[in-house]
């Protein structure tokens, strides 16, 4: 067995935080731990550049609250970094400090400290999804008889029929479909994480007739490949997404003017499932949230649309008399 020094330098931390803890302890999917790689790469050229001192002569103690504080006002106001990109940073970092506390009990003060910092607040944006009308407008626009056509029809029938991530659609194979009278998808989600999805009559119809016309019999093959074979990428789904609004806007002119994305695709579903009476935690089952809490944002965003509907019905002369606060401190308060 290797054995490792009692004090290890901030480089032999760091690369055992990825393959120890990340590849191997948590087994974290390729994308998560490229996130990662990502964000200490951007750390490591800002402490060059600020610090003077190369990566490997970067310690541990050097990551304080000030450093990380001025990194992360470096990615919003020089990288323009939105407020979830800062968070998603922030994460990875903090992840790596909690593993490193471990390790390197000197530096432990200082890893508190930076503990501290907190995640910046940001508003969470007015969900926007498809109506059934829109939805069907949008599956019904490829061309049904060519071999794109028909792969497209497919592909964003399974999009709406399980609420999948494009990562998840893409890496489906042959074998993971069940078109029997249990017709069925197997997933592989976030973390690693399999789930089975039911598919609609409708659906397995549909990727019954996109097999004989794929007419593969490797069933490591994928479902949805591209011309050449092999595995489509995210850019070629909203491509061929977009294509498809485009020509559903004729049909469907509230269409136009709209940023439609293949997460609009899953807000829908979600949706959809929730205005037909299906209860929310088996919708987090069916998106493959790991907690309900993050599938409530659909009952808040149905509850909102209901709200401005109601607003609609009240009568117009209705008046509502404002509360007038008594004092100055007061109303310096109410105006806060």
């Amino acid at each position: 067995m290797a054995r490792y020094p009692s004090t290890p330098s901030f480089a032999m931390l760091l690369q055992r935080f990825f393959v120890d803890h990340l590849q191997q302890h948590r087994a974290l999917s390729p994308r998560t731990i490229s996130a990662y790689r990502d964000t200490f790469k951007l750390l490591l050229h800002f402490a060059e550049k600020h610090l003077r001192k190369t990566p490997v002569t970067l310690a541990l103690a050097d990551l304080d609250a000030e450093f990380l504080l001025a990194f992360l006002n470096y990615l919003e106001r020089e990288r323009n970094n939105a407020t979830r990109s800062r968070n998603a940073r922030l994460a990875a970092l903090r992840s790596f400090l909690k593993y490193a506390a471990h390790h390197d009990l000197n530096a432990l003060p200082i890893i508190e400290q930076s503990l501290t910092i907190p995640m910046k607040r940001h508003e969470r944006p007015m969900l926007g999804f498809l109506s059934r009308e829109e939805i069907e407008a949008i599956l019904d626009a490829p061309e049904p008889y060519g071999w794109t056509g028909q792969r497209d029809r497919a592909l964003l029938t399974m999009l709406y029929n399980t609420g999948a991530r494009v990562s998840e659609v893409i890496a489906i194979r042959i074998k993971d479909v069940i078109l029997n009278h249990s017709a069925c998808v197997h997933l592989q989600g976030k973390g690693r994480k399999n789930r089975s999805i039911p598919l609609w009559q409708s659906t397995a119809e549909l990727l019954r007739k996109w097999k004989r016309r794929l007419n593969s019999t490797e069933d490591a093959a994928y479902l949805f490949p591209n011309r050449g074979g092999t595995e489509m990428t995210r850019s070629n789904v909203t491509q061929r997404l977009a294509l498809a609004v485009s020509t559903a806007a004729v049909r469907c002119p509230s269409l136009r003017k709209r940023a439609i994305s293949p997460h609009t695709v899953r807000h829908a579903t979600a949706m959809h499932l929730l205005q037909s009476g299906v209860d929310i935690t088996v919708i987090a089952l069916w998106l493959g949230h790991e907690s309900p809490a993050t599938t409530h944002m659909y009952v808040e965003a149905d509850l909102t649309m209901k709200q401005r509907a109601l607003n609609r019905l009240q009568p117009a002369k209705t008046k509502s008399l404002r509360y007038q606060p008594p004092d100055q401190l007061m109303k310096f308060l109410e105006n806060l």
